[in-house]
């Protein structure tokens, strides 16, 4: 545990708000999209049995589910005390011991801390077809619901990957035998389940929700994902870019004495969602903006859902801004440097594994209210900065705006 004084006093100096380490988190499947600001040698920083490091997590709580090789805070956000120091504690000790110091009364009295993430996720690849489940059925086994958010920023994608489309959910034709016969097949044969769904090509420059219960193969763009404080799914395609993924991760997640009950596997698909006719129509999410002056834009990227929302935030050159918000939220520059608050701020070019930076904040409510000043230190490039809130901001859009 980290020494309580210590604590305080870390918050205090950032006036209300957090330097966090970068959190780097390896998957045992797919390949690196090399696009993290990770130095090229330390992708297997934790081992080759742990598969390369593809994502970093953003204000995070809790751990990854990442099997038993993986370390007790593996994708747990620590707070730097200082550039000069390797003290560190974690983001979670701090809201344990200061609460709605750092969150508010709204977020402690209905969740008892910070309820969601985000993160860079990087593979070259696309992912298997999945889903993440709601939370009636993570709680059959101790868990949460995962419902979860996409933004492809432009600065970290200089490239594609290998697929350029993510598919969601099935065509409405489809029957729910048909995924059920797939599924029955998973040990025999390629179950080939994207062959029932629909796949859009993604645009840079905005998003989508994809709630609890929906199917998704992601494509293989880097994608910022604000997301609830969970890490449960459930793979329902079995052979990917000629890799294999076995059953046990079709039944993970499934009580023991349904894990060869093909009726309750589909039945962590929420059908109806899945199916819906007007997929892109209900969860598309293309940028809205909030803000705008001769100073800076702020645009909503995750929005219109009931547990986290996003905004992407871009001071021009030269330009020295105050930015209020009425809620706690972690952030992460993707361009520029300057001035965050009280701290020196630049987006990473390179980092070492364990090295720290200057890139990533948590900012606490009272902070957020008073407002960050932000100054942009380059007469050239925007500042610009992607910022995860949980479902407490009470400006964030309630509905998808109307496409021309």
């Amino acid at each position: 545990m980290a020494d309580k004084e210590l604590i305080k006093k870390t918050f205090e100096e950032g006036q209300g708000v957090f330097r966090l380490m970068p959190t780097f988190v390896p998957r045992r499947f797919g390949k690196a999209g090399h696009r993290l600001k990770l130095h090229p040698d330390d992708y297997y920083a934790l081992g080759i049995e742990r598969g390369s490091i593809k994502e970093r997590w953003f204000s995070s709580t809790i751990a990854a589910n990442n099997g038993p090789l993986a370390a007790p805070d593996e994708g747990m956000s620590y707070v730097a005390v200082s550039p000069d120091s390797d003290e560190k504690f974690t983001l979670k000790e701090a809201i344990d011991l200061l609460g709605e110091e750092v969150v508010g009364k709204k977020l402690m009295e209905e969740y008892g801390g910070w309820p969601m993430y985000s993160k860079f996720f990087d593979f070259e690849n696309p992912l298997f077809h999945h889903v993440h489940l709601t939370f009636e059925d993570a709680a059959r086994v101790g868990k949460l619901g995962k419902p979860e958010s996409y933004y492809f920023p432009r600065q970290l994608n200089n490239y594609s990957g290998e697929n350029n489309a993510t598919y969601f959910g099935f065509d409405p034709d489809t029957k729910p035998e048909d995924v059920k016969e797939r599924l029955r097949n998973y040990n025999s044969a390629d179950t080939r389940i994207t062959e029932l769904s629909r796949a859009y090509r993604v645009e840079l420059g905005t998003g989508w929700y994809t709630p609890a219960g929906v199917i998704h193969a992601p494509a293989s763009w880097l994608t910022y994902e604000p997301q609830w404080n969970s890490d449960v799914n459930s793979v329902e395609e079995n052979v990917v870019s000629g890799e294999i993924y076995p059953r046990e991760m079709l039944v993970e997640e499934c009580p023991e004495d349904k894990k060869d009950d093909i009726d309750y596997i589909f039945g962590l698909l929420d059908w109806e969602k899945n199916t819906d006719p007007h997929y892109r129509k209900t969860y598309f999410r293309p940028p809205v903006v909030d803000k705008e002056t001769d100073q800076y834009v702020e645009k909503w990227v995750s929005y219109a859902n009931d547990y986290f929302c996003a905004k992407e935030l871009t001071v021009y050159p030269g330009q020295k801004v105050t930015i209020k918000d009425p809620a706690a939220y972690g952030c992460i520059f993707v361009q520029g440097h300057g001035t965050f608050g009280c701290f020196d701020a630049e987006t990473a070019t390179m980092l070492r594994f364990g090295q720290q930076s200057a890139d990533e904040y948590f900012v606490s409510e009272k902070a957020a209210k008073a407002g960050i000043v932000i100054e942009n230190k380059s007469k050239y490039e925007p500042i610009v900065i992607l910022k995860h809130f949980g479902p407490n901001n009470p400006d964030m859009p309630k509905s998808v705006p109307e496409e021309d």
